[in-house]
């Protein structure tokens, strides 16, 4: 991929709250383009087709990484997610920056694929408020919850393999500060 500086990755445990960073960056920043990923998980409430994800049944996503049609992929709690890299391509040729919003594993292909990519890892202030962030979302089943928690403890551990650690406290500090890191 030619012009990986304009690849910038934002990754981090679940419930860190990068989606709504990302949202508020978004806001803020119209040459900057998030790339939808494909997963073969169920729509949560609101969720909506091409705008949240593409959501594929297992056998299509298979094929998909069979034929290279993802810049990364992972398996993470009983379903597959990716990042089509056609549309990634198609963006940056047009100038865009595009931000990837993806958990950990995938993170950590993307730089070592693309190591002049900027990668980001968002810290929770504390254990006890990530934990409360996804409880709160009110998605999930205690059993899911006890999985999320314990995978962000290893996630966390991995938080030094990436360009910059942020400590998200404040939604709007974390935004500005990542678009300072972007320009």
């Amino acid at each position: 991929m030619k012009n990986q500086k304009k690849l910038i990755i934002i990754t981090g445990p679940s419930g860190v709250g990068k989606g709504t960073v990302v949202k508020e960056i978004l806001s803020k920043d119209k040459n900057i383009w998030l790339s939808i990923s494909a997963t073969t998980r169920e729509p949560r409430k609101g969720e909506n087709e091409g705008k949240n994800y593409y959501f594929l049944n297992q056998e299509k996503f298979k094929e998909m990484i069979k034929q290279n049609l993802f810049l990364e992929w992972a398996q993470f709690a009983g379903n597959y997610y990716g990042t089509p890299l056609s549309s990634v391509n198609e963006r940056i040729k047009k100038g865009f920056t595009v931000l990837l919003e993806i958990e950990v594993e995938g993170a950590k292909q993307i730089k070592e694929k693309f190591p002049d990519s900027l990668s980001i890892f968002l810290l929770p202030p504390n254990k006890a408020e990530l934990e409360r962030r996804i409880r709160n979302r009110g998605t999930e089943k205690e059993e899911a919850i006890k999985k999320r928690l314990l995978r962000a403890n290893y996630e966390i551990s991995a938080s030094n393999q990436f360009d910059f650690e942020l400590t998200n406290h404040n939604v709007d500090e974390t935004a500005n500060r990542i678009i300072k890191l972007i320009k």
